[in-house]
């Protein structure tokens, strides 16, 4: 792990100046940590702001920015007027990447930085990202990938820095939570946020609401399904979710896991 954290200094040397895509999550988190250190001023952040992206999240990213010192720029994204986002098929994330990068790229050029990152880690390649695709073709690095550090070893080196973001649970953005051809809307992008918000202050670790029209189907770590049956909680869940609008208020026996909207795709697009 120690070899794999000098391997990425060493990267970010090389690269000299960098603008990295920071969401406020373990990864983007750890790698503009890194990039401070190793780089200095030659590091911006940049945060894109849309109904995809909750508000917590975006406030914590501007905290966390703040207190490392990085010139932290903010922007607007506008996937939900990209017919080819909004209904939802399975490469959605190939059409917002390909906006994000694209303004990205205007933007370090005109910062004077060289290189644009992204915080994807060398465990993403095991799952299906077409996102992946517009970062090639825009030629978007990704350090962390580069350096063959996984989700374990960035949350180990993250605690071992003080990061208070090394038990973070992961996150995707909330369009994730729409099955595929599912049409995305600014309302039911709102309604997830609020239903994950809700169940998030009862306590509960890691929360996905996949939304299925009038069906909310929750899931939660597998040792805290328990916890969603009890009358305690369930009443407050059925009644805070019935008027978000669901009809039905589901638990996904499986638990949680990540990109579970990925199951019925076939594995030509792995």
């Amino acid at each position: 792990m120690k070899e794999k954290l000098e391997k990425l200094k060493d990267i970010l040397k090389k690269m000299d100046s960098v603008l990295i895509a920071y969401s406020g999550g373990v990864d983007s988190t750890f790698l503009l940590k890194v990039a401070k250190d190793t780089l200095g001023e030659k590091v911006i952040a940049v945060t894109a702001l849309s109904p995809t992206y909750p508000k917590e999240e975006f406030e914590q990213a501007e905290k966390m920015a703040k207190e490392m010192g990085v010139k932290h720029i903010v922007i607007e994204t506008h996937e939900l007027e990209n017919p080819n986002f909004v209904n939802n098929p399975p490469r959605r994330c190939y059409y917002c990447k390909k906006e994000l990068f694209s303004k990205l790229k205007k933007l370090a050029n005109q910062n004077g930085i060289r290189w644009v990152a992204d915080g994807s880690n060398f465990d993403d390649t095991k799952d299906f990202r077409p996102g992946m695709e517009a970062s090639k073709e825009l030629d978007i690095r990704s350090p962390l990938k580069e350096a063959e550090l996984t989700k374990l070893d960035i949350r180990q080196l993250s605690k071992q820095m003080g990061l208070p973001t090394w038990n973070k649970p992961s996150f995707a953005c909330l369009s994730s939570r729409f099955p595929y051809g599912t049409k995305i809307n600014r309302e039911d992008l709102a309604r997830v946020e609020e239903a994950e918000r809700f169940l998030k202050k009862l306590g509960l670790s890691q929360v996905r609401v996949r939304h299925h029209t009038n069906i909310a189907r929750i899931e939660v770590p597998g040792e805290e399904i328990a916890k969603l049956v009890e009358d305690s909680y369930r009443v407050k869940i059925v009644k805070k979710f019935k008027n978000l609008g669901y009809t039905y208020i589901t638990v996904d026996l499986e638990g949680y896991r990540s990109g579970s909207m990925n199951e019925v795709l076939q594995e030509k697009f792995f």
